[in-house]
């Protein structure tokens, strides 16, 4: 038997705040809701990019630390950190540069949960 996926990936997190976590995926992801189920405490949001999805989880707390970190390439690294830097995003310091290989930028939502953006320098 052959494992056969489909064209989609939901990325899922917890969020403590629903209706805050929304605004800032939209304004700082440039998201767009799909939908909001309130009684089971979940919303999907689409992404940029063609197939990929964000799931939001209504939850107490959220847990920090492991699980894993989405990385979103973007076409110009410099201008997506200053976009960060322009909507307050807390990040990992400066744009990591791994010569030949990628630049990187780590930074979380409000929540804390982590993400990246990179731009591979074959890309480039």
């Amino acid at each position: 038997m052959t494992l056969e996926f489909g064209s989609e990936l939901t990325c899922s997190m917890g969020v403590t705040d629903m209706t805050a976590a929304i605004a800032w995926y939209e304004r700082v992801m440039h998201c767009r809701l799909l939908y909001r189920a309130d009684e089971i405490g979940w919303c999907e949001l689409a992404t940029p990019m063609a197939g990929v999805n964000i799931g939001l989880s209504q939850v107490e707390s959220v847990v920090q630390g492991g699980g894993a970190t989405n990385v979103f390439e973007v076409a110009d690294i410099d201008a997506a950190k200053a976009h960060l830097d322009a909507e307050g995003v807390r990040q990992d310091g400066d744009i990591q540069h791994i010569p030949g290989l990628v630049k990187l930028i780590t930074f979380y939502d409000p929540d804390g949960n982590a993400f990246m953006f990179s731009r591979s320098e074959a890309a480039a």
